[in-house]
């Protein structure tokens, strides 16, 4: 599995909310400027993960985007897989009927194992992970070497 940018920019912007701890919507052009990625870009993967259920959107002038649930029940994993798709290292994993080796091929329980791994540590790291993670490395992005606040 290659994480493409709107994987890598959807970890990104969800890390700036959970990182903030803020009851009230924070608007998408901050988190933009804070993470240094395209406000537009960021429109598209917010819809997925409004509908998912990961974040909430508040229209109006002060509006914005929150989670849709605590920093500790959000992983990279669920992230990952509304925006990219499901987490595979080739379509066959995924979907058997995308191969017509599939029932013969000596190699795909590599894959299956491999996709397992990948899974089990995607799913292991959430966004209260991360939070904690970038209050101990004050050099990440986004992150003021002060009190662990957003620069």
């Amino acid at each position: 599995m290659r994480v493409t940018t709107r994987g890598r920019y959807a970890v990104m912007a969800m890390f700036d909310l959970a990182v903030r701890r803020s009851p009230e919507p924070v608007p998408l052009k901050q988190i933009a400027e804070h993470q240094g990625l395209s406000e537009r870009y960021l429109e598209q993967l917010m819809a997925p993960l409004r509908r998912a259920g990961l974040v909430r959107s508040v229209r109006g002038a002060q509006g914005g985007y929150t989670l849709g649930r605590l920093p500790g029940a959000i992983s990279v994993g669920d992230i990952l897989r509304v925006v990219e798709g499901p987490i595979s290292p080739v379509a066959c994993v995924a979907n058997p009927l995308a191969c017509a080796r599939t029932d013969g091929c000596v190699t795909r329980g590599i894959w299956s194992r491999l996709r397992d791994r990948m899974v089990e540590l995607l799913d292991s790291i959430t966004l209260a992970d991360l939070c904690q993670e970038a209050a101990s490395e004050p050099s990440m992005v986004g992150v003021d070497d002060r009190a662990g606040s957003l620069s």
